[in-house]
């Protein structure tokens, strides 16, 4: 579809007040034709994100693949009782009324993802608003152009630009924006959350926000530094660190740090070898410019191990670098790219006044500490989730709600709540016209005033 068509088409897309929603059985029927097409494509889905990144297919069947056949299947065989109302509670004041929760769709839903796990970012939630009955405009990130070439034949094979329009680099962000909507979804990172942000409250257009964040990865003294240091390197180095989940920074507690340090590059020569970039398992950026931005990065502070590079598979081997200034932009910003930088700590004090002064991340992850500090980073610290003794896990879990908080976003989805996001939920109550109570009208008789002397006399 050429530009000029596309905004037409998006301009005249039905408002929310006129959407036909499709009946569950033609949602159910479709879901399950892509989920069958997905499956039977994933030869050049793999071969997409190979030229994409120089991704692992095993790392794309395990990140994206079977995450995403997961979601599916939870939604053709739960539509059902998704869409269906749930009966509510009454109260005293409206007796004998039955109240109900529908869930309606919002009507044209845009949805906009991001490049660094192309596929499950762009379909779950695409998906989880078809399903929701929306109409659906996706608009996929020109910085993973191969693979969105398959999402967009997948999509066309299944679904017609009525039900999900897909927008590839046709149009800007800035110009896919122009047109209305009834709620936005973004993955995308702070600066692009305040761009759809201050167009959306032009025309007060709800959003869920999934954010990136800088987030932490505690390792106390007490920890099984052995297994910290295996799981912190695969979670860290996965996707060559392009995770928003993914651990951004070490906090160590100093009487164990050069240890730990000194194991954690064992564990990721284990991982990787001595000269990761030999391997062609090392996933890339996805063009120039974040490369250069992550070498720039490693040009100071002590190197406790990595810092190659390879400029023509746009490859940095996996870094981690100690004894960094405090203004440094390895410890400021998000680093989202193959370097872990450390800090130490001396008291889980210090520890908890230091993340306190920060930004809310996306999660946080504990190996090892006292009971105190895990009661304190559950109940007292603000993040999008927390994990103990492990690290990004919890995003692979389709069972619970995945969101951030304050700067890293705001909403959620996964499992049910990929479905109601996408949804109003709309209280229905239905009261009985068989008799009336008499005391709600005026005047106000004897019960009424009675009713206020018990209630004044309280307290």
């Amino acid at each position: 579809m050429d530009r000029q068509l596309l905004i037409k088409t998006l301009q005249s897309f039905r408002s929310s007040t006129k959407l036909t929603v499709q009946p569950l059985k033609v949602r159910r029927a479709k879901l399950r034709d892509f989920r069958k097409h997905l499956i039977s494509a994933k030869a050049e889905i793999y071969a997409a994100l190979v030229t994409e990144f120089n991704r692992d297919q095993l790392d794309t069947l395990v990140a994206e693949l079977l995450p995403l056949v997961q979601i599916i299947r939870f939604l053709e065989r739960n539509l059902t009782s998704l869409a269906s109302p749930v009966t509510l509670r009454g109260s005293l004041t409206t007796f004998p009324a039955r109240t109900r929760l529908c869930r309606e769709p919002y009507g044209k839903v845009l949805v906009i993802s991001t490049w660094n796990y192309p596929l499950l970012l762009a379909l779950e939630p695409a998906l989880g608003a078809y399903a929701a009955g929306n109409q659906v405009i996706l608009k996929l990130s020109p910085r993973s152009p191969h693979i969105n070439g398959v999402i967009k034949t997948l999509l066309k094979a299944c679904f017609s630009s009525d039900e999900i329009l897909v927008i590839n680099d046709e149009l800007s962000l800035d110009e896919t924006l122009n047109a209305r909507y009834d709620y936005i979804f973004l993955t995308g990172n702070s600066s692009v959350g305040k761009q759809v942000m201050r167009k959306a409250a032009e025309n007060l257009i709800p959003c869920t926000m999934e954010l990136g964040g800088k987030n932490p990865c505690i390792v106390a003294g007490n920890a099984n530094l052995r297994q910290a240091a295996r799981r912190i390197a695969w979670g860290k180095f996965f996707n060559a660190g392009q995770s928003c989940a993914a651990p951004d920074y070490l906090l160590v507690q100093r009487d164990i740090k050069e240890r730990f340090l000194n194991i954690l590059a064992a564990e990721i020569r284990k991982m990787y070898g001595r000269n990761p970039l030999d391997d062609n398992s090392i996933s890339g950026m996805p063009d120039n410019e974040a490369y250069q931005r992550i070498v720039e990065l490693i040009a100071e502070g002590r190197l406790i191990c990595g810092g190659d590079r390879d400029p023509q598979r746009l490859a940095v081997e996996p870094t981690v670098i100690d004894r960094l200034p405090e203004n440094s932009p390895l410890l400021t910003g998000e680093v989202f790219g193959p370097v872990l930088p450390v800090k130490e700590f001396a008291t889980e004090a210090e520890l908890l006044a230091y993340l306190n002064d920060l930004d809310r991340p996306l999660a946080a992850y504990c190996f090892g500490g006292s009971d105190k500090l895990k009661r304190r980073l559950k109940y007292a610290f603000s993040c999008g989730a927390v994990v103990f003794n492990d690290v990004m896990l919890h995003f692979t879990n389709m069972n619970i709600p995945f969101g951030g908080v304050g700067a890293s976003g705001f909403g959620a989805y996964h499992g049910v709540k990929t479905f109601t996001t996408f949804t109003h939920e709309k209280p229905v109550m239905e009261q009985t016209t068989l008799f009336d109570l008499p005391f709600r009208y005026p005047p106000h008789r004897r019960f009424m005033r009675r009713l206020l002397e018990f209630f004044n006399r309280l307290g």
